[in-house]
């Protein structure tokens, strides 16, 4: 069956995050008009951390998984000109343990994607800027930059 690794192991991470997933994340399965789930698209939800400029808002990020999971990594996607350094304009995320080539590996999980990308949101990887305006603001501008962050957050509040 073409993609039964990738629906199965998806379908046993959905699971296990439905039984134990960290306090505020959101994980789920896209589901059809029609009541069908696609496994291979997950809506998700990261909380900013307490104590950080991220605090407060509660950001909506995709995951793109492909036949080839979990052997190859999902696309993390947040939406289209989010503000992050370590976030292409595209919303793609950048972070290592999203490179195939590089720091992949197939025992990471949904919930460790999550939460390695939380750690991103406030600790960024300057050395692997997705994007300059905002690079340079946080090498040059600190206040600026959490100004920016700031206002983000407020873009995204907790769900009703």
């Amino acid at each position: 069956m073409v993609g039964g690794i990738a629906r199965g192991r998806l379908a046993e991470e959905r699971k296990a995050w439905r039984k134990n997933h960290p306090y505020g994340f959101v994980a789920k399965p896209e589901t059809g008009p029609d009541g069908s789930v696609n496994l291979m698209v997950w809506h998700c939800t990261i909380p900013g951390k307490r104590g950080t400029d991220w605090e407060g808002g509660h950001y909506p990020l995709t995951m793109h998984f492909s036949e080839d999971y979990p052997s190859q990594p999902p696309l993390c996607k947040f939406p289209q000109g989010f503000f992050h350094i370590n976030v292409y304009g595209s919303g793609d995320v950048c972070l290592s343990i999203l490179n195939p080539n590089n720091g992949w590996s197939p025992a990471i999980t949904v919930k460790q994607i999550l939460v390695g990308i939380q750690e991103l949101l406030d600790e960024p990887n300057p050395s692997s800027a997705a994007q300059f305006d905002c690079n340079k603001l946080f090498m040059q501008d600190k206040a600026e930059y959490k100004r920016r962050v700031k206002e983000q957050a407020k873009k995204y509040p907790a769900p009703l």
